[in-house]
């Protein structure tokens, strides 16, 4: 773990001599939705040009839910409290891990549903390995996702089986790894299984590929995010990059041709905000935002420790911006559009480990902002045709 007396990373690491855990991979569920996995739900904005989303991830924990308590309680306050209407959030998108460690129905009430109970938005959610995975010592056998498709999957919204609130509805996500359709943005989700480092299908792959192409038709005047559980990229001290999820974004996006403006994820438990900047140019904002709950956070690697590397071509134009460990948190991301395009603004909240005292709230960490012109990028590829 990282000392006071220690250099910090400036590029992400790989976690040297990992076993391969892939023997853990489980099969997803059949998806309930039509190909290609679509939702366009009523998203409330209050001017058509702005929106504003929270992002937060590994929210779940058995041993000390008073964090993901503040931390529903601290997202909902930003948008009860909001200074105007065009500053309220629309809604969370949840990157993963909501319940640990075996994603078990009887364990959303403590996990979900009771620290929940009170937030004002929609929720979106992706898996992470965790909700995946399950308990082989269950009295009860269950399949991998069936509390998971229980709350958040649906054609149409039903009554939810387990939790003391009986009249709450089920989501209707159309999948486990689905497209998110808002006014400003198309947020692909992608499942990537319960392997340490994160395991995606050639099935999935394919579908991901054509979701890319489909969102770049739009992506005049819509944002393309894309989201996953597992980082692709991290300098911390538990997991590290995940070399599957690094590559297999990589190649996807040379197949579609097309890039997106944001990359979202979860599984480490802290904040991390890459950018990364491709051969032609083009600048992706890399955030792992896994710090939204669970008891146990994560440093990063000392950048001497030989149990860990970044001498990889792969890290050559991958930079560490900005990180926040120790602190549990949540982003907020605002996407606004004007005549010449479109900026994407940050603001990431963090809350210390201890918590909050009375009439404490979250501390604004970092803001960063990112923009996209169209004209510029469609006359920079017609120079390089």
């Amino acid at each position: 773990m990282l000392s006071e007396n220690k250099s910090i990373p400036v590029k992400p690491l790989f976690k040297l001599n990992q076993p391969d855990d892939n023997y853990k991979y489980l099969p997803a569920p059949v998806a309930i939705g039509q190909y290609p996995y679509r939702l366009e739900p009523e998203i409330q904005t209050a001017t058509p040009d702005k929106m504003i989303f929270q992002v937060a991830g590994d929210t779940g924990g058995v041993k000390s839910p008073a964090f993901q308590k503040q931390i529903a309680e601290e997202m909902g306050r930003q948008f009860l409290e909001a200074p105007s209407a065009d500053e309220k959030p629309s809604f969370l998108f949840h990157v993963g891990d909501i319940v640990y460690h075996h994603g078990e129905a009887n364990q959303y009430e403590q996990q979900f549903f009771k620290p929940y109970r009170n937030y004002p938005l929609p929720i979106f959610a992706i898996p992470g390995n965790h909700d995946s995975d399950v308990n082989p010592l269950s009295e009860k056998p269950y399949h991998s996702l069936d509390a998971f498709c229980s709350v958040f999957c649906g054609s149409a919204p039903r009554a939810v089986p387990f939790g003391s609130k009986k009249d709450r509805l089920s989501g209707v996500q159309p999948n486990v790894y689905w497209t998110l359709q808002t006014p400003l943005a198309n947020i692909i989700g992608l499942y990537t299984n319960v392997p340490k480092y994160g395991v995606i299908t050639t099935e999935q792959k394919a579908w991901f590929i054509e979701e890319l192409k489909h969102a770049a038709t739009e992506q005049q005047e819509k944002a393309l995010i894309v989201a996953l559980h597992h980082s692709p990229y991290s300098a911390d001290f538990n997991h590290g990059s995940s070399l599957p999820m690094l590559t297999f974004l990589d190649d996807c996006f040379e197949q579609a041709g097309v890039k997106p403006e944001l990359v979202l994820s979860g599984h480490v438990h802290n904040y991390q905000r890459f950018s990364k900047t491709y051969a032609d140019g083009n600048i992706v904002p890399f955030i792992v935002c896994g710090a939204g709950g669970f008891d146990e956070m994560h440093w990063l690697a000392e950048a001497d420790d030989i149990s860990y590397s970044n001498d990889n071509p792969l890290f050559d134009n991958v930079k560490l911006e900005r990180f926040c460990a120790m602190q549990h948190g949540f982003l907020n991301l605002s996407i606004e559009r004007n005549t010449e395009g479109r900026t994407i603004k940050g603001r990431y909240y963090a809350i210390p480990h201890e918590g909050l005292k009375e009439g404490e709230s979250a501390t604004l960490y970092e803001e960063f902002e990112y923009t996209f012109n169209p004209a510029e990028k469609a006359a920079y590829l017609n120079e390089q045709a």
